[in-house]
């Protein structure tokens, strides 16, 4: 193990001639600056159209986290130097390492999306990556067919289940046009959310038997984030969030084609076809 991981370290940082202006950090062969933290057994890493699932978080330079979380995606080709693509292409399965890539490049061609006030044009940020599964697209179909072919039954027990939960509340909303059901607590005093603004919300998560699953208020952490970019928050919660107004406290109903769909959570909390309700707060918007 100990040769090869003198040879990764070797071959990674191949080509590169320059000293690192980052101390702890080295030159990868995509031009990405990067700090591996554990190496893997298995030398496939990912390609292009491969279907990866990992941790990932955003920090800045000074180690504040502003996004944490698993998310499943696939890998799509980009001429990007110091892309986030160029990191997820570094790594093999296992595998977990930090990057240092241009907060510019990242939210205005990743994200699409405007820099948020915590960072400044010519900023560097942090994503630490942790490899957990590489599968081929044909590998991703495969699997996805056969699960859904042993839960087809599930989305009518889902339906059967939210109409029950909503006779028995009593709530007596209706649902938008995609599905979602929306209640308001507390109404707002500041502006409407628009894409691009960088959103501080508290917010939790139960089921539908009033278990809980997620708590920014248990934590005493509330969570932050670019409203309209990818790899944020689940569909649902992104129509629910942009309806809201700075200061105001939602009740939102998800059934699970807005919220985790057929395939439920990566983390396995949420199970496939699971209706979930949010309590949403809009603390700021910047």
């Amino acid at each position: 193990m100990r040769t090869y991981f003198i040879f990764f370290v070797i071959l990674i940082s191949s080509g590169c001639g320059l000293k690192s202006p980052y101390p702890g950090y080295s030159r990868g062969k995509e031009g990405v600056y990067f700090q591996l933290h554990r190496l893997g057994e298995s030398s496939r890493k990912a390609m292009y159209t491969d279907y990866i699932t990992a941790d990932i978080q955003y920090a800045t330079m000074n180690d504040t986290v502003f996004f944490k979380g698993r998310r499943k995606l696939q890998l799509n080709k980009t001429d990007a130097k110091g892309s986030i693509e160029a990191c997820f292409r570094m790594l093999a399965k296992d595998e977990s390492a930090t990057f240092i890539i241009s907060a510019d490049e990242f939210f205005t061609k990743t994200l699409n999306t405007t820099l948020p006030d915590y960072l400044k044009p010519g900023d560097k940020m942090k994503i630490r990556l942790e490899i957990i599964d590489i599968q081929t697209q044909h590998e991703y179909n495969k699997e996805k067919e056969a699960f859904l072919n042993w839960i087809e039954d599930f989305g009518v027990y889902e339906k059967v289940i939210l109409q029950q939960f909503l006779h028995e509340e009593k709530l007596g909303v209706k649902p938008t046009s995609s599905g979602l059901f929306y209640l308001r607590l507390r109404e707002g005093s500041g502006r409407k959310i628009e894409k691009g603004d960088t959103v501080t919300v508290n917010y939790e998560g139960r089921f539908l038997n009033g278990k809980f699953f997620d708590s920014t208020i248990r934590r005493k952490q509330p969570f932050q984030f670019v409203y309209g970019t990818e790899w944020q928050v689940v569909k649902g919660l992104e129509e629910a969030i942009g309806m809201m107004r700075e200061g105001e406290k939602s009740l939102f109903i998800l059934p699970s084609d807005l919220a985790f769909g057929t395939e439920g959570s990566s983390t396995g909390i949420i199970p496939p076809f699971t209706s979930l309700i949010f309590e949403v707060e809009i603390i700021k918007i910047n």
